[in-house]
């Protein structure tokens, strides 16, 4: 008879003289979690330098989030309150264009500006000759979304009574090249942080390892389950993510009171699930790359 198989014996006996009742998985339980505890102690002091950089992680990318979801809502609220304009021709029927304007596709609400009424205003904003008045009547349109300004402009150029149509089109695009950017930044920093989280986690689980090594071979030859000996781990790889997301959570919060004194400036709602997602979502990426670098160190330095 082999080792391996001898081994293999031993631990079916001891398996099949362990009692399955409720008590015994308290114990086991309890016992998992002394592990758990025993080797978050034996790393000592490197325990603060690990959360520290899992923490300094998580901030970076919980403020570049937070700052994305803020930059949506500002997009978002822009485009709600952007407006294009329809210069009507001077022999315009202003009824009948205004019906067929209303039942484009994409226009929310149309109004009527006089060119009157803004040949007044434009009086009260700048000193201007003693002229005729040559500016047109025109339309003010809101529209459902700001994807759709093009599509609506080029409808409007093809009803008759309509000389010209414009918006904001530079502003609108500076908006949204930025709301690319930090998006784009956002998920690569994402593979940056499950990288380095994992990658720290994998190198201080291998120094618990290889400090309990004599100990692990131990519980392996007694018969002690391979989920018995990982789950410790494991949940130490968890834990470490968890509290470095909890120290993220301080800065983080500085930058959405700076975010929100910003909504406030600028008059713009505030999505308010904005910050419970990202918390939630620095918090999930803490425990699941810790455990996760925590396994896969245990595959690798671990044949169980």
């Amino acid at each position: 008879m082999t080792r391996k198989t001898k081994n293999q014996n031993l631990k079916q006996k001891v398996k099949s003289r362990i009692p399955k009742d409720w008590l015994s998985e308290i114990r086991i339980t309890y016992r998992i979690a002394m592990e758990t505890i025993k080797g978050i102690a034996q790393t000592g002091l490197v325990n603060i330098a690990i959360i520290t950089t899992i923490a300094a992680i998580l901030t970076i990318f919980g403020s570049i989030f937070r700052v994305t979801l803020a930059l949506n809502s500002f997009v978002t609220s822009m485009g709600s309150a952007l407006e294009v304009s329809a210069y009507l021709s001077q022999d315009a029927d202003v009824n009948a264009t205004i019906n067929k304007v209303r039942n484009l596709e994409h226009v929310v609400k149309v109004s009527f500006i006089s060119k009157e009424a803004s040949w007044i205003q434009l009086k009260k904003e700048i000193d201007v000759p003693d002229i005729t008045n040559p500016l047109p009547n025109t339309l003010r349109l809101k529209l459902d979304d700001t994807k759709n300004i093009a599509s609506v402009i080029s409808d409007l150029k093809k009803i008759q009574g309509v000389d010209d149509a414009s918006y904001a089109q530079d502003l609108v695009q500076k908006f949204e090249m930025i709301n690319t950017i930090i998006n784009t930044a956002t998920f690569v920093f994402v593979v940056i942080v499950c990288i380095l989280t994992i990658a720290i986690i994998n190198n201080t689980i291998e120094l618990v390892i290889q400090s309990r090594k004599e100990e692990i071979e131990i519980m392996r030859l007694m018969g002690v389950s391979n989920w018995y000996i990982k789950t410790p781990l494991v949940l130490q790889g968890a834990i470490y993510g968890f509290l470095g997301a909890l120290v993220a959570i301080i800065p983080i919060d500085v930058v959405q009171n700076y975010i929100i004194k910003m909504h406030e400036f600028f008059m713009i709602s505030i999505d308010p699930f904005a910050q419970f997602t990202v918390l939630f979502s620095v918090l999930t990426l803490g425990v699941a790359f810790g455990s996760i670098g925590s396994f896969m160190s245990i595959k690798k330095h671990l044949q169980v």
